[in-house]
C-alpha cells in the first residue's frame, strides 16, 4: 500500500510566498500521485482529496489504519522555504535511503537541483524521528518530499507553477521501479528511462541499446545534432520505432572499409555514406554503422560479435547472452582477470572451441562469483561437494572474490542441479514477483538463494532460479 499525504490544508497554509501556497501545491501533487498509481495497479490511499483541515492526530489517524507492514510506503507531499534552493528527502531512521535517492534521482532528471537526502532526529529523543508524519507511521517506509523552496532567491519558484507535476510523476516512477511494478508513462506509453551517457558512447548505441531510434532520443531531449559529452542524462522515450535498419561495428585492428563492408555484405560508399565519412581512414575503437541486412547482429570480418560493456555486466552474464563461457571470452580478448569496465569492447567468440578450451571439459558449467557466495551455497545450488569445487578449481582457501570465475563439475547425475538453463537476466520491465509467475517459483525463495536485501532489480542483473 502507498498512502499519499498532502501536507497541511484547509486552516492550515503551510508555507507561502506571493501567489504560491504550500497547501494547494502539495494537494495537487497528492491527487495526482493518487490517480497515478491507481492507473499502475498499485494499492494506495490519500489523506485528504480537498482543502481539509488535518491536525496530526487527525492525519496519521487517516494514514494508520492503512498501514501493515514495512512494505507499505507513505510519502508526505511538502514545500521548503527559508531562501533555498532545491529539491531534499527525509527519511525514517528505521529504514535505508535507497528509496529517497531514487526520488531524489528522478526529480533532478526532470531538471530540479537536488539538495540531499537524509535522516532528523528528534532533539528530546535522538533514537526517535524528528517529523511527527515519519515517527507516527511504523513499521511502513516513511519518507516526507520537500521539492523546492517556495521563497527561492533562483528557479524554484517557476519550477513550482511549471513542473510540479513532473516531479509527482518522478515520485510514482521511483515508488513503483522500487518495488518491482510494471511502470508505464501518462497516456499508455512504455516507461521514459533516463540513461547518463558513458565513455565510448554514441547516440546509435545507445539507441540500440533501448532498442528505440536515434531520432526518437534527439526529439525527446531535443538535440540539434548526434553529439553528445560523457555524464549528460538523456531521456529514453519507451516506444521503439518499428524501422530500426542499422546495426553498429567498433573497428578493430587490421579492418578496413572494404574488409568490413565484404563481411557484411554492403559496399564501401554506402559505409561511408551512412556514417559521414570524408575518407576512407578509419582508426581502431571507431563506431560504425552497419546496414542491417536482417542478421541479429552484426558480422565482423573473421565472424565474432563485438560487444561494448554495460553497466551491471560481469563476464558470465555476457556470455549467457551469447550462448558461449567466461573462459572462452577471457581467452579471445587476452584478459588476466574477471574485471570490466563501463565502455569496455570484447570480442565475443563465434566458437567455443577455437578459443581454447579445452575439449575433454563437457561435463562442467562455468559460474561468476556473485556478491554474497559461500563455497558452500554454490556448492549446494550446483548439487556437488565443496571439495570436488576445490579440485576443480584448484583453491587452496574457501575464501572467494566477487567476480571470481569458478568452473563447477557435474554431479553424480550427469548434470547440475543449477546450470545456466536455470540462470536468468534482468530484463526491462521485470519484477521480482514476474519472474517468479515465469518460473513457477515463490518470491521469498528467489530472494533467499540469490541474497537479495530487496526487491530493487537492476537490468542485465544475474539471477539464480531455484
Amino acid at each position: 500500500m502507498v498512502i499519499v499525504d498532502a501536507g497541511h490544508g484547509g486552516s492550515d497554509p503551510g508555507a507561502s510566498s506571493g501567489d504560491i501556497i504550500e497547501k494547494e501545491y502539495t494537494l495537487k501533487m497528492a491527487n495526482y500521485m493518487y490517480n497515478r498509481f491507481k492507473d499502475l495497479g498499485i494499492p494506495t490511499v490519500i489523506t485528504r482529496t480537498g482543502d481539509t483541515t488535518l491536525n496530526p492526530t487527525d492525519r496519521i489517524n487517516t494514514i494508520r489504519p492503512n498501514i501493515t507492514s514495512s512494505d507499505d510506503i507513505v510519502i508526505s507531499n511538502h514545500l521548503n522555504a527559508g531562501g533555498g534552493d532545491g529539491a531534499e528527502v527525509v527519511y525514517a531512521l528505521r529504514n535505508n535511503d535507497t528509496l529517497s535517492k531514487m526520488i531524489l534521482g528522478n526529480i533532478e532528471d526532470t531538471g530540479q537541483n537536488v539538495r540531499k537526502w537524509y535522516q532528523r532526529r528528534l532533539p528530546s529523543n535522538q533514537n526517535q524521528d524528528y517529523y511527527y508524519i515519519i515517527r507516527n507511521t511504523s513499521p511502513a517506509e516513511s519518507v516526507l518530499v520537500e521539492y523546492a523552496f517556495l521563497d527561492s532567491t533562483k528557479d524554484d519558484r517557476n519550477q513550482i507553477r511549471n513542473d510540479w507535476e513532473k516531479w509527482a510523476e518522478a515520485v510514482v516512477k521511483a515508488v513503483a521501479d522500487y518495488k518491482g511494478y510494471n511502470y508505464v508513462a501518462p497516456g499508455g506509453n512504455t516507461v521514459n528511462d533516463t540513461y547518463t551517457v558513458q565513455r565510448g558512447d554514441s547516440l546509435w548505441s545507445i539507441a540500440k541499446r533501448f532498442n528505440v531510434g536515434v531520432n526518437e532520443i534527439k526529439r525527446a531531449n531535443n538535440l540539434t545534432s548526434n553529439l553528445i559529452s560523457v555524464g549528460q542524462k538523456l531521456v529514453i522515450p519507451g516506444v521503439a520505432p518499428s524501422d530500426q535498419t542499422n546495426v553498429t561495428y567498433v573497428v578493430q585492428k587490421g579492418d578496413s572499409l572494404w574488409s568490413i563492408a565484404n563481411a557484411n555484405n554492403t559496399t564501401v560508399d554506402e559505409l561511408a555514406n551512412l556514417n559521414d565519412l570524408g575518407t576512407n581512414t578509419i582508426y581502431v575503437g571507431q563506431e560504425l554503422k552497419i546496414p542491417n541486412t536482417g542478421n541479429s547482429g552484426v558480422t565482423t570480418p573473421n565472424a565474432d560479435t563485438v560487444y561494448i560493456v554495460q553497466k551491471g555486466d560481469t563476464l558470465y552474464s555476457i556470455a549467457l547472452k551469447y550462448n558461449t563461457t567466461p573462459k572462452a571470452i577471457m581467452n579471445k580478448n587476452n584478459l588476466t582477470s574477471n574485471t570490466l569496465s563501463v565502455g569496455q569492447t570484447l570480442t565475443i567468440p563465434a566458437d567455443v572451441e577455437s578459443t581454447g578450451q579445452d575439449n575433454d571439459v563437457v561435463d562442467t558449467n562455468t559460474y561468476v562469483v556473485q556478491r554474497g557466495d559461500s563455497l558452500y551455497s554454490i556448492s549446494r545450488a550446483y548439487g556437488v561437494s565443496m571439495d570436488d569445487i576445490r579440485r576443480t578449481n584448484n583453491l587452496t582457501s574457501d575464501i572467494l572474490t566477487i567476480g571470481q570465475v569458478l568452473t563447477i563439475p557435474s554431479n553424480s547425475t550427469g548434470a547440475p542441479s543449477i546450470g545456466p538453463s536455470n540462470l536468468y537476466v534482468v530484463q526491462r520491465g521485470d519484477s521480482l514477483w514476474s519472474i517468479a509467475n515465469r518460473f513457477g517459483v515463490s518470491i521469498n525463495s528467489i530472494r533467499m538463494m540469490n541474497n537479495l536485501k530487496s526487491d530493487v532489480l537492476n537490468i542485465g542483473q544475474t539471477l539464480i532460479i531455484p
